[in-house]
């Protein structure tokens, strides 16, 4: 399955290899390969070509032997979630949520910090 993310796709191996090098970074090329032939069983080349390809798509960069991030965990997962409610609601929050609590009850906890998550956002909009 591919993930997209703001124009930015990721298949399940790509992204296992994101969360390896966003867990480690800055993480050295050699030591990447090494910790890949461990996870995957990859070779040397089949590295870099997953590591060139995720630096074309612009996520990270490998500079003179060390990996590190442009787009964070955190930028990726906001784009990815961005994503998911443009394609399937259509942009619409409120559907996304109407959707996702009607599968399950929020606890008292839950719902209390979405409600504080609304009047923070609301409070900065209005500034």
């Amino acid at each position: 399955m591919t993930k997209k993310a703001n124009g930015i796709t990721m298949g399940a191996i790509e992204t296992r290899f994101a969360e390896i090098i966003w867990d480690r970074e800055p993480v050295r090329s050699g030591d990447l390969i090494g910790i890949c032939r461990e996870e995957f069983g990859w070779n040397k080349s089949t590295t870099y070509t997953v590591l060139r390809r995720l630096t074309e798509k612009g996520i990270f960069k490998n500079q003179n032997g060390t990996v590190v991030s442009v787009l964070s965990r955190g930028e990726y997962m906001n784009r990815r979630s961005t994503d998911f409610v443009e394609e399937t609601f259509g942009g619409s929050l409120p559907a996304f949520l109407a959707a996702f609590t009607s599968a399950r009850n929020l606890t008292p906890a839950e719902a209390d910090s979405i409600k504080k998550m609304i009047d923070k956002y609301t409070k900065e909009e209005s500034k």
